[in-house]
């Protein structure tokens, strides 16, 4: 197994780690990846291959709940006025790291269009299958 960065983080206790939970915790992007100030990713102790592809229910559950509260805690006393969640998983997706990780950003007045953490681009690619019938079945 590759060494996981996140992995390793979690299992020395790093005084980085913000919130330590049973199943997930929070801490801070490196110095210079933040988006926002506050900015803050929230993974579960569990170590994913595929992000939320194979992540187990209970574990997304948990990391889902804490970027909740993370979120909750931006709004009430960082003055943020919106929260972006963000994440992505499997090899196609442009991940950085294979363990899951949701990016909670915060949103600030005077945030425009330029600093939205969302793509800009959109796919060219064409389906052959009906996304409604594969999607809801």
């Amino acid at each position: 197994m590759n060494a996981c960065v996140f992995c390793d983080l979690i299992s020395t206790d790093s005084p980085d780690l913000l919130v330590k939970e049973d199943a997930a915790v929070a801490f801070f992007p490196l110095p210079g990846e933040e988006i926002a100030p506050g900015h803050t990713l929230v993974v579960p102790r569990r170590h994913t291959a595929a992000g939320v592809l194979d992540a187990r229910p209970a574990d997304l559950a948990q990391v889902m709940n804490l970027a909740q509260r993370i979120a909750q805690r931006m709004m009430a006393g960082l003055g943020a006025t919106g929260v972006c969640l963000l994440n992505a998983s499997g090899p196609g997706s442009g991940r950085s790291l294979d363990h899951l990780h949701v990016h909670v950003v915060p949103r600030y007045p005077g945030d425009g269009d330029d600093t939205l953490p969302w793509p800009t681009g959109h796919s060219s690619h064409q389906l052959t299958v009906d996304p409604r019938a594969v999607l809801s079945g």
